[in-house]
C-alpha cells in the first residue's frame, strides 16, 4: 500500500510506478533529505506538535538509515516512488506508528523543494572549490609569463602584441565572474521553504525559523505557493553552470588551436592527450574538445528546464519532477569538466619562442606605428593610411615593418626618425601599454595581485 493510498481502491499499474517514480535519479538527495526531516523532527519536538519522545526516537532513527545507506545495507524501492518515500517507509517499519508523525506539518512539495535547495547548495559549494582551483592555476601561469610575448587575435587574425600573461587574466576575470555569479545564486539559492505545506501551509504552531537556523539557511521563504512551485534558483543555477562552461569551451578552442602544428604554441602533456588508432603520428587534445563538446550537454539542461516551467499554474505541478535530471546531469559534467580542464592547464609546455616568433608576423606593430606618427604630429586618419601603404609594401617586399630601413621608412613620412625601431619593437608595443587593465608587465603583474586578493577573500 502507498503512504497515500487511503483514497484508492486498487493498486497502481506496474508501468505506471516505473514512471511515475524518481528514485533512480533523486536517491542522491538521500543525506539533504534525512538532515531536513531531522530538523523538521526536532522542531516537531520542541513546539509540543509531537511527543518529545517520539521526536527524540524519529530523529535517532533517520541518523541510524543514513548511515546504514552510506554503508550500502539499504536497497530502495520503485514502488515507494522517490527518494522522501524511501526514507518514511523504512522508518515506518524500523519504529511503527511512531515513524508516521515524521511527516506532520509538511507536504512532499516542500519536502523536495527543501532538499533539491540543500542538494544544490551542497553542489555548488564543491564547484566554487573546483574554480578556486583553476583560477589558481590561471595566476600561476600568469605570473610566470609577465613577458612572455604572443600576438593577440581579433578575428583570428594577428592584430596586437600582448603577453601570455595578458591573455591568462583575461580568463582569470572570466571564471571570476562564474565564480560571483555562482556565489550570488546560492545567496538567492539559500532560502528555506519548510513549513509552506503542499501550498498553504500548515495549521501546526510550527517554528519555521527554528528549523532554517538548523539547516543553515539565511531566511524563510514569504509565500508559501511561491515556496512550492518556484525553481528559479534551479534555472539560475543552470544559467551559471551553462557560462562556466562557455568559458570552458572557449578556453579549450583556444588550446585545441594552439596545439596544432599550424600554431605549435603549447604541447599538452601525454597524460591528458589520446592517439589515433590508426595514425601512430597522433596527439589529440580529446580533453579540451570533450570539455567543448560537453558544454552543449549542459546548454540542453538549462534549455529544458527553461521549458518544463514555462507553462505551470501555480502552485506545484508534477511536470516539476523533471527539474531533477536536468539539473542533476548539468552540476555532474560541470564538476567533471572542471578539474579535468586544470590539470590539462596545469600541465601544458608552453613554447615561448614560437610565441615571440609569431608575435613578430602579421605586423602586429602596425597599430604602434601609427600611435609614433601621431606623436610626431600627423593625425591619426592620415596616419592609419600611410601606415596601411607601408603596410602593402611589406607585404610585396615580403619583410615586416621593423625590417624596413631607414629609408625604406622614410619614403612614407619624412618626420620618422632613427627612434622608430625602438618604439615598434615588440617589447615596447607591450609595456608601453601601461595603463590598468593593459598588456604591460607591470599591469598584469597588477592584475594578478588583485586576483590574489581576491582569492584570499573568498576561500
Amino acid at each position: 500500500m502507498k503512504l497515500w493510498g487511503g483514497r484508492f481502491s486498487k493498486n497502481t499499474d506496474k508501468l505506471m510506478d516505473d514512471f511515475n517514480s524518481s528514485i533512480r535519479f533523486d536517491s542522491r538527495m538521500y543525506r539533504q533529505d534525512i538532515i531536513g526531516s531531522a530538523a523538521h523532527v526536532k522542531m516537531l519536538g520542541a513546539c509540543g506538535i509531537i511527543p518529545q519522545s517520539d521526536a527524540d526516537l524519529i530523529y535517532k532513527t533517520l541518523f541510524e538509515i543514513l548511515e546504514d545507506i552510506e554503508n550500502g545495507k539499504v536497497e530502495f524501492e520503485v514502488s515507494a516512488e522517490d527518494i522522501h518515500m524511501n526514507i518514511e517507509k523504512i522508518l515506518i517499519s524500523r519504529i511503527g506508528d511512531v515513524g508516521k508523525r515524521l511527516h506532520t506539518g509538511r507536504s512532499r512539495n516542500d519536502q523536495v523543494a527543501l532538499d533539491i535547495r540543500m542538494y544544490l547548495r551542497d553542489e555548488a559549494k564543491e564547484i566554487k572549490s573546483m574554480l578556486i582551483s583553476l583560477l589558481q592555476v590561471i595566476l600561476r601561469i600568469a605570473e610566470e609569463n609577465t613577458d612572455t610575448i604572443m600576438p593577440g587575435y581579433t578575428h583570428l587574425q594577428r592584430a596586437q602584441p600582448i603577453t601570455l600573461a595578458h591573455h591568462q587574466m583575461a580568463y582569470f576575470q572570466m571564471f571570476r565572474r562564474d565564480l560571483e555569479r555562482l556565489e550570488d545564486c546560492v545567496g538567492r539559492m539559500n532560502v528555506m521553504p519548510l513549513g509552506s505545506g503542499a501550498l498553504a501551509g500548515t495549521t501546526y504552531p510550527i517554528d519555521r525559523y527554528m528549523v532554517a537556523r538548523e539547516l543553515g539557511f539565511d531566511r524563510i521563504t514569504e509565500n508559501s505557493i511561491d515556496a512550492v512551485s518556484d525553481r528559479d534558483f534551479v534555472i539560475e543555477l543552470a544559467s551559471c553552470l551553462s557560462l562556466i562552461m562557455m568559458h570552458l569551451s572557449r578556453f579549450s578552442e583556444e588550446i585545441v588551436l594552439w596545439s596544432t602544428s599550424e600554431f605549435s604554441f603549447i604541447e599538452l602533456d601525454d597524460a591528458y592527450s589520446t592517439g589515433s588508432s590508426i595514425m601512430p603520428q597522433k596527439k589529440n587534445p580529446d580533453v579540451a574538445e570533450l570539455v567543448r563538446g560537453k558544454t552543449g550537454r549542459v546548454y540542453g539542461s538549462l534549455m529544458a528546464l527553461l521549458t518544463v516551467m514555462k507553462g505551470l499554474p501555480l502552485a506545484y505541478n508534477k511536470d516539476m519532477q523533471e527539474d531533477k535530471e536536468a539539473i542533476f546531469d548539468a552540476v555532474d559534467t560541470v564538476k567533471m569538466c572542471l578539474p579535468i580542464f586544470t590539470k590539462m592547464l596545469d600541465t601544458m609546455k608552453i613554447k615561448k619562442d614560437i610565441m615571440y616568433s609569431s608575435a613578430k608576423g602579421g605586423f602586429t606593430n602596425a597599430t604602434d606605428m601609427a600611435d609614433y606618427l601621431v606623436k610626431k604630429g600627423i593625425p591619426f586618419r592620415d596616419c592609419h593610411e600611410i601606415v596601411g601603404k607601408m603596410v602593402a609594401y611589406c607585404l610585396r617586399k615580403d619583410k615586416g615593418i621593423e625590417d624596413l630601413s631607414f629609408d625604406e621608412l622614410k619614403i612614407f613620412s619624412d618626420k620618422i626618425t632613427d627612434d622608430v625601431y625602438d618604439a615598434i619593437s615588440l617589447e615596447t608595443c607591450v609595456n608601453d601599454r601601461n595603463i590598468p587593465g593593459g598588456p604591460s608587465a607591470g599591469s598584469v603583474r597588477d592584475s594578478i595581485k588583485n586576483g590574489k586578493l581576491f582569492l584570499e577573500s573568498i576561500s
